[in-house]
């Protein structure tokens, strides 16, 4: 099964919206596509048709690739509850209340073999998935029992495309401070970097683009403008937006003109060369 993972160099890169629009995207292009994301930690959640509770992200993406949500999307929800607790979901149903060091210690390998059980459940089900990381890739006090990042796209064995965002400065000390703390074998997995939320005019930065393309020897696949009032839930909880009541009417509209956004700005034949580069290794 072909793929690719979405990884972002901290919270709120925009990594979710980005893995909505590629699902759209592909699937208008007659892909038979899923998200997927390894362990989300959200008070939202969503109900799938079968009764069992999802991250809403997951559910949202799945809408935008025209196909069901399901568990194997998701396989691990963490709801914060108060004291630095959390309710552990799995599989879609509440089996425990774990504090973060409780479910490093605990739980690490159990949650490693449903990451593994979800992903050989997707292969025999679809042609590609778009993965979504958390977070960033690099935390190190976090890196050796991580299940959200760079474990996830060895398990998978996709190419991750490196995402930061602009608005807030640091881009430049983000991305390459990112890849310099990888380990060797991952850096060579990131095969392309993606700027979001950029205002203004593009051609300012074109000496931006050359310079982290020269210093990291990976292409830029896009710069994305920041899209305002694009009317899809965010569900970070560093995001700045506040959590909106969306009408589900009008909803596939919304998902056509975000991918169209995104793909404009995308360098989308560059991203398929690496997906398909990738799957001919």
């Amino acid at each position: 099964m072909k793929g690719i993972m979405i990884q972002g160099t901290a919270s709120d890169v925009g990594k979710s919206l980005i893995v909505t629009a590629l699902c759209r995207i592909l699937s208008n292009e007659g892909v038979k596509v899923a998200p997927f994301k390894s362990q989300n930690m959200s008070t939202y959640s969503c109900m799938t048709l079968d009764g069992k509770e999802i991250s809403r992200a997951q559910a949202i993406q799945a809408e935008a690739a025209r196909v069901e949500a399901t568990v194997w999307m998701n396989p691990l929800l963490l709801k914060p509850l108060a004291n630095q607790q959390s309710e552990l979901i799995y599989f879609g149903t509440a089996i425990d209340t774990l504090s973060g060091q409780g479910y490093r210690e605990h739980f690490y390998e159990k949650g490693l073999a449903a990451i593994k059980q979800s992903l050989n459940q997707l292969a025999k089900e679809y042609e590609m998935l778009v993965i979504e990381g958390a977070g960033s890739p690099v935390e190190i006090n976090l890196i050796d029992r991580e299940i959200v990042n760079m474990k996830v796209a060895e398990m998978a064995d996709v190419p991750v495309v490196l995402v930061a965002e602009i608005d807030r400065g640091g881009v430049f000390a983000s991305i390459v401070g990112t890849l310099e703390l990888l380990k060797p074998e991952e850096r060579q997995r990131v095969k392309g970097l993606i700027i979001n939320k950029f205002r203004g005019d593009l051609s300012l930065f074109v000496d931006g683009i050359q310079w982290l393309e020269e210093k990291t020897g990976i292409p830029v696949v896009g710069v994305l403008p920041f899209i305002e009032n694009h009317l899809i839930e965010v569900e970070d909880s560093l995001s700045m937006e506040t959590e909106q009541t969306i009408d589900k009417n009008g909803a596939d509209e919304r998902y056509e003109k975000l991918g169209a956004e995104m793909k404009r700005h995308l360098n989308w034949d560059l991203i398929k060369e690496i997906i398909d580069q990738w799957g001919r290794r």
